[in-house]
């Protein structure tokens, strides 16, 4: 109702501006430049006619209108009389526009600097004709909170992390140095002693250099600049090629691993980065299972995706474990043992790569069963095909 009555406001003043402006113009022309006007409308449309009166035996001349030639150029005038008036209206329109719209603009940016400064209420920060915006602020207040709390966390579990592994650093190194220091000291040692003191000390030393490592891994972690190099992969091969290099790790840990795939499993993607996934699904399962235990690998096409599940047995991941485990420097152990101590990226490093190709990747566990999945979207196989 606002915007009509504004809009007659404008048509009635541009009115007015034109009526005023066409009698100035009148004038200018009758009386400015010494009755130019009425000069040019007698010659433009009066016609004179000659008449022979023959009562009065004379010839007589008449004044007359040209009436077609007044109502062609009335009808030209109005025309561009009418345009000129739209184009005023719209020029008028387009001004007001641009100046409320800056009045808007200005009105909804204070808003917003009330409602992200003082920290008010939706309500009270914005009028209703403003409450869809408003929600639309809380909204992404409410996700830049909930981002910034993740990560405040992330930050936090990497500073811990960090504490936790220069502390570390110290026990292994603190072997070494003191083993070292006893065969330094006694050459004459006998040999068995001395065997002992050296498999303790490389093996310290081993602890050490893993230590380091998960530094380095931390220091480094990078996904933002991955790029992927595709290629046609045979996953079916590429799992049981894995399963053959695990054998020394699972045979210490007493376990196997039982492979149940469809031996056509092919998708198209980076193989180094999804045998990174696997690798590291399969540490985790290997560090979290019962010894003697059994991990199963399995592969399968579900419609257009490649679903791939490890399955191990080891103590169930709680609930709200298992929401943060794919989370960056997030680690299940929180004791640290040397066996499952990681830098908390393994995970994390799968599920950016398993997105990065269009895929998705899970975490389960129940009644002592953990299964992670993979899927992988199998689509553009056919259409790389030559």
């Amino acid at each position: 109702m606002k915007t009509k009555h504004h809009l007659l406001q404008i048509f009635l003043v541009v009115l007015g501006i034109t009526s005023v402006f066409a009698y100035l113009f009148f004038l200018f022309m009758d009386y400015g430049i010494n009755g130019f006007f009425r000069d040019w409308f007698a010659d433009t449309f009066i016609m004179t006619q000659e008449v022979y009166d023959a009562s009065r035996q004379a010839t007589v001349f008449y004044d007359q209108v040209n009436w077609y030639a007044l109502k062609s150029f009335l009808l030209f005038f109005l025309i561009i009389a009418v345009i000129f008036v739209v184009f005023l209206v719209l020029i008028s329109m387009y001004v007001y526009g641009k100046i409320k719209e800056a009045k808007t603009l200005a009105s909804l940016n204070e808003m917003i600097e009330n409602y992200r400064k003082h920290d008010l209420e939706m309500e009270v920060a914005f009028p209703k004709n403003y409450r869809e915006i408003g929600a639309q602020m809380l909204q992404m207040k409410t996700n830049m909170q909930r981002q910034e709390q993740i990560l405040k966390e992330e930050s936090q579990r990497k500073s811990d992390l960090i504490t936790y592994l220069a502390h570390d650093l110290k026990t292994p190194l603190t072997s070494v140095m003191g083993y070292l220091s006893l065969l330094d000291e006694a050459p004459d040692m006998p040999e068995t002693q001395k065997e002992k003191y050296i498999h303790v000390a490389l093996t310290k030393a081993e602890r050490l250099e893993t230590l380091i490592e998960q530094f380095f891994e931390i220091t480094q972690f990078n996904l933002h600049n991955m790029i992927l190099e595709k290629e046609h992969l045979d996953l079916a091969y590429m799992l049981m090629q894995m399963a053959e290099e695990f054998y020394p790790i699972l045979s210490a840990h007493g376990n196997t691993a039982k492979l149940q795939i469809d031996e056509t499993l092919s998708v198209y993607g980076d193989g180094d980065k999804l045998a990174r996934v696997f690798n590291n699904i399969l540490k985790n399962a290997v560090a979290y299972s019962y010894e003697g235990s059994e991990i199963t690998i399995s592969g399968r096409y579900e419609q257009n995706m490649a679903v791939l599940s490890f399955e191990n047995h080891g103590k169930t991941i709680p609930q709200q474990k298992l929401n943060s485990i794919f989370e960056k420097f997030f680690r299940l152990d929180e004791a640290r043992r040397t066996n499952t101590g990681g830098a908390g990226l393994g995970l994390a490093i799968a599920k950016e790569i398993v997105e990065l190709h269009d895929g998705k990747i899970s975490a389960s566990s129940s009644n002592e069963k953990t299964v992670f999945q993979v899927e992988l979207p199998v689509k553009e196989l056919e259409k790389s095909k030559p």
